[in-house]
């Protein structure tokens, strides 16, 4: 990367918003200085500028939270960056895992957008596999076996194949849903991740 390229500010500084490589989920805002983004390309891990502490500042030395640098994107303008991560722990100093936590009242806003909700149910899946409550039906799966969570697999890719058969889209899309809710569930119990099968996926991408 070219720092050349990069518009400071007359501080010397740049925007650098933080996006979980996987799931796309915004983490954090800060800045960084030339040094803050050379320290980050050497290292591999996010590093800022703190403007309180006017001081370089490497994401998790304190906290162990560390941020895996994947990949730099660069504005239209290149005159603010994007730092493309892997988490070591939340983002944010509450222990919340992004600093984008609440909505325009303050208020608490857990819930998942779009773009995230498969890697949410595929960790809510996992809540589910370790604290097995009564009542779960994701639970009762578990309690059932990996033959029994296949099967399920299997009878759902039917009907969501009858489904796509039928050109109905209301139920197309109501059956590949419940095939992905099922295949999840199978993966979890099988130990493979969503990144997992993401990085398979961007070996095909041509």
């Amino acid at each position: 990367m070219n720092l050349d390229n990069l518009k400071f500010n007359q501080d010397g500084l740049i925007p650098v918003i933080t996006q979980n490589y996987y799931t796309g989920k915004i983490l954090m805002q800060a800045y960084a200085n030339k040094e803050a983004i050379e320290e980050t390309l050497k290292s591999g891990y996010a590093t800022y500028y703190s403007r309180s502490r006017n001081a370089l500042w490497k994401k998790g030395e304190t906290s162990g939270n560390y941020q895996k640098i994947m990949d730099i994107k660069v504005d239209c303008d290149e005159d603010s960056i994007i730092y493309l991560v892997v988490e070591e722990g939340p983002a944010c100093h509450t222990g919340e895992e992004s600093c984008f936590y609440r909505n325009l009242n303050l208020e608490k806003d857990s819930k998942p957008v779009p773009f995230e909700i498969l890697h949410k149910l595929y960790e809510k899946i996992q809540e589910r596999k370790e604290a097995m409550p009564e009542g779960s039906y994701v639970a009762s799966l578990f309690k059932k076996g990996s033959d029994k969570i296949i099967q399920k697999v299997g009878e759902e890719a039917v009907e969501a194949v009858i489904a796509l058969k039928n050109k109905d889209k209301d139920e197309i899309v109501y059956e590949t849903s419940d095939l992905l809710f099922h295949l999840l569930i199978a993966l979890v119990d099988a130990g493979v991740k969503l990144s997992d099968i993401e990085e398979e996926l961007l070996k095909r991408y041509k």
